[in-house]
């Protein structure tokens, strides 16, 4: 059976409270071996929550820290508790943080502050940094360049074949989800054509972005094996040799452990 690591999950999140064995218990069926348990929300309980998840089940890792909507929400006692809990041995990386000018639930300048904060927490802590970036490639890049990030990965890529480019030339690792199988992502399928292999990840971002022909409904992490289908359709590899390497990525950048 192939293996998989779910590299961007919110499966601690309270859309699975109901269900949540059932779910993964799916994911492991379908091949996943790990799974990276990413926090997002402004407050303390959503972290918490990825945490718990992550010390309750052996195959889980937490991500911690503030989704760009809620920059606005993000105040000091907030950042000393990330900056205690991203010393635990469950912790894997900060985020998912960055830009997200689409929405703009949160001001740019409070998103940009509150990006290179976490940013500089990620280095402090010698964890990557989970990026994420709608509508913002130009700051989103200038943030990463200025704050010297070395270690991280752009989550959910939505961006055509430049921004890859200048994500890769940075170090970073480039992450897709079910929209490389979305009839209308050409730009993210030829991106993730220009991506080498040993920067490619494969995630989710359930309970977010179903795969077609699920696309609308709510995703889990059983159908990352859906979304390797689409990837390989899209740069013309093999599945297995996809799930291969994503798995290696994954596993090298978040320092997890083999089977």
């Amino acid at each position: 059976m192939r293996s998989f690591v779910d590299s961007h999950c919110h499966v601690g999140e309270a859309e699975y409270d109901a269900d949540r064995a059932e779910v993964m218990a799916r994911a492991r069926a379908a091949g996943v071996r790990q799974f990276v348990v990413t926090a997002a929300g402004g407050t303390l309980e959503t972290n918490r929550r990825a945490l718990e998840l992550a010390e309750r089940e052996p195959d889980c890792w937490a991500v911690i820290g503030v989704h760009p909507h809620d920059a606005k929400l993000v105040d000091e006692a907030l950042i000393e508790r990330i900056r205690a809990w991203a010393r635990l041995p469950r912790v894997v990386g900060i985020g998912e943080t960055g830009l997200d000018y689409h929405y703009d639930h949160s001001p740019r300048e409070r998103q940009l502050a509150e990006f290179r904060r976490f940013a500089a927490l990620a280095r402090e802590a010698s964890l990557p940094l989970v990026v994420h970036s709608r509508a913002a490639a130009d700051d989103t890049l200038r943030v990463l360049r200025e704050e010297r990030v070395e270690a991280g990965v752009m989550h959910c890529f939505t961006y055509g074949p430049e921004v890859a480019r200048q994500a890769v030339d940075l170090g970073l690792y480039v992450s897709f989800s079910g929209i490389v199988t979305f009839r209308n992502a050409g730009d993210v399928r030829e991106a993730a054509r220009r991506v080498p292999l040993e920067r490619l990840l494969l995630e989710t971002d359930c309970p977010y972005l179903a795969p077609e022909p699920k696309r609308g409904g709510r995703n889990e992490p059983a159908r990352v094996a859906d979304v390797a289908l689409g990837l390989a359709a899209a740069i013309a590899r093999p599945v297995d040799e996809v799930a291969e390497r994503t798995t290696e990525n994954a596993r090298r950048l978040f320092r997890l452990p083999a089977d």
